[in-house]
C-alpha cells in the first residue's frame, strides 16, 4: 500500500502494481505544508479521492476520514464516510482508534461501507501521545494496542493499520487477528506494508522517519533539473529550434490558393497545418495554436 493525492501519482503507483492505495490525511503535511494531519477537511479528501480514482485503474482505493469527521457521533460518522464512498469515489474507509470506536466500525459496515482500522501510533491523537512517538513500549501500553485491534477486527475492519510499535507487538498482533495488518514502522511480520509516496520517493527533503526506506531522492532531482531549465532559458538554449512551430512555407499557401476552385476553407486549411504538428507535440492540454 501506498498514498496517492493526485491522478498522475495514481497512474505511476498502479502501474507499479501496488495492491491499495491510501487518499491519506497526511496531505496535509506532505501537500499543504501543515505540521500535522489535524487541518485537513473532509472536502478536502473527496477533493483528492476524485483526482485519484481518475488515475487509477486496479489498485484499491483507500479515503482517510480525517479529524472530526467521524469521532462526534454516529450518525456523522456515516454521513462522512458514505460521502467519501459516494462522492470521493473510494472502495473503503479508514479510521483511527481503538474499542472506542468499533461500535463506529460495526455501523459502517453494516450499512455496506469497507472499513480499514489504524491503531497503535495515531496521527489525529498527536497532541494527546505527546508527538509522534513509538507506542506501546511497555506491556501494558502493548496489551492495550493488541486490545484495540482485536475489537477493530472483531467490529468488521476488513484490514487493520498498524502504525510506530515495536516489531514484537506488531508480529503479536498479526498473529492474533484474523485480518491482513498493513505495518508503517511496525515490522516485517505485518501481512502488508503501507508508505507515504513522497516519503519513499524521497520528495520529502525535511522530513525522515526512521521506519521510512526512501527508493529515490527525487526532490534532489528535480531541483537539479529545474536548476537547468532555468539556466537555459537564461542563456537561451531553450527553446531550441525542435522545440519551436514556424510558419507555413509562402509556396506551399500559393499552390494550394492559386485556383478558387480548389482552394481550401480556412477550417479546412487549419485542420492541415495541425496534422503537420507531430502527435508528440500535441499535448494532452487542449488545442495546440
Amino acid at each position: 500500500m501506498v498514498t496517492a493525492y493526485d491522478a498522475t501519482f495514481a497512474r505511476m503507483m498502479d502501474q507499479a502494481q501496488v495492491d491499495a492505495m491510501l487518499v491519506g490525511d497526511s496531505l496535509g503535511m506532505v501537500i499543504q505544508g501543515q505540521g500535522s494531519t489535524l487541518p485537513v477537511t473532509l472536502e478536502e479528501i473527496i477533493y483528492h479521492a476524485r483526482a485519484v480514482v481518475r488515475g487509477t485503474r486496479r489498485a484499491h482505493i483507500i479515503g482517510d476520514m480525517p479529524f472530526l469527521s467521524y469521532q462526534t457521533s454516529l450518525d456523522a460518522a456515516l454521513q462522512a464516510a458514505g460521502r467519501l464512498v459516494k462522492e470521493g469515489g473510494v472502495e473503503s474507509v479508514k479510521l483511527e482508534g481503538g474499542r472506542e470506536i468499533a461500535e463506529t466500525i460495526y455501523r459502517m459496515v453494516r450499512m455496506g461501507i469497507p472499513v480499514v482500522g489504524h491503531v497503535g501510533l495515531m496521527p489525529q491523537r498527536v497532541h494527546a501521545m505527546g508527538g509522534f512517538k513509538v507506542q506501546g513500549r511497555n506491556g501494558d501500553d502493548a496489551d492495550s494496542i493488541l486490545e484495540d485491534a482485536i475489537a477493530v477486527s472483531q467490529a468488521g475492519a476488513f484490514m487493520v493499520v498498524v502504525e510506530g510499535v515495536p516489531a514484537e507487538l506488531g508480529a503479536r498482533i498479526t498473529r492474533s487477528i484474523d485480518v491482513p495488518t498493513i505495518g508503517i514502522g511496525a515490522g516485517v511480520e505485518c501481512d502488508g506494508q503501507v508508505l507515504v509516496s513522497y516519503d519513499l520517493l524521497g520528495l520529502t527533503d525535511t522530513l525522515k522517519p526512521k521506519f521510512v526506506k526512501r527508493y529515490d531522492e527525487l526532490f534532489a532531482r528535480g531541483v537539479e533539473a529545474t536548476k537547468a531549465y532555468v539556466s537555459e532559458v537564461r542563456s537561451g538554449a531553450f527553446p531550441a529550434p525542435e522545440h519551436t512551430f514556424g510558419l507555413q512555407k509562402a509556396g506551399a499557401a500559393s499552390a494550394t490558393t492559386s485556383t478558387g476552385a480548389n482552394a481550401p476553407s480556412a477550417p479546412a486549411a487549419a485542420a492541415e497545418a495541425d496534422a503537420s504538428i507531430p502527435v508528440t507535440e500535441a499535448h494532452a492540454y487542449g488545442p495546440t495554436h
